[in-house]
């Protein structure tokens, strides 16, 4: 049974062997780190939680041979973000560009935390304003006088020490 196991776990180890590994080479080390650092900026479409460098989607292997090409053909980081961005859309950059299309991204947690704020702020008051309004002014008489004679029974004690 051991024998078995030992066997079945070699054969699935051995499936991570056949991974698809990249290897792309670059005319200097300021190339490599630009692909590094787009490969890591652009995210997967396809997985949409993970950027291109660690994603293993067909389409992410694409982008990252296009990131690759477009870099060593001389590109900036910028040129190369705004060539994805065009073929793409602007989902696939990690910090999209600030614009008409993106407001909403770009201003709607703020908003939302401040109208979030005003609503609570207005339920308080809601709550407050409608404690006070359910106590009758018979109630109002009766707490003054219980309060007078908290008071006075206060004070008796203090006089008696």
């Amino acid at each position: 049974m051991s024998r078995l196991f030992f066997l079945l776990s070699l054969m699935f180890a051995s499936w991570a062997s056949f991974a698809n590994i990249e290897v792309y080479q670059f005319d200097d080390p300021t190339q490599e780190d630009t692909y590094k650092t787009l490969i890591e900026e652009l995210r997967c479409l396809v997985c949409q939680n993970q950027s291109i460098a660690e994603s293993n989607a067909e389409l992410a292997q694409d982008m990252r041979r296009k990131t690759y090409e477009l870099v060593k053909s001389g590109k900036t980081k910028s040129e190369v973000r705004e060539y994805m961005a065009e073929r793409y859309g602007d989902f696939m950059l990690y910090s999209p560009p600030l614009k008409p299309m993106t407001w909403l991204l770009w201003f709607g947690p703020a908003f939302a935390l401040i109208a979030g704020f005003f609503f609570v702020v207005r339920i308080i008051r809601r709550q407050k304003q409608a404690a006070v309004a359910e106590i009758s002014s018979e109630e109002v008489e009766r707490l003054k006088a219980l309060q007078s004679e908290a008071q006075a029974m206060i004070k008796t004690e203090d006089n008696k020490d």
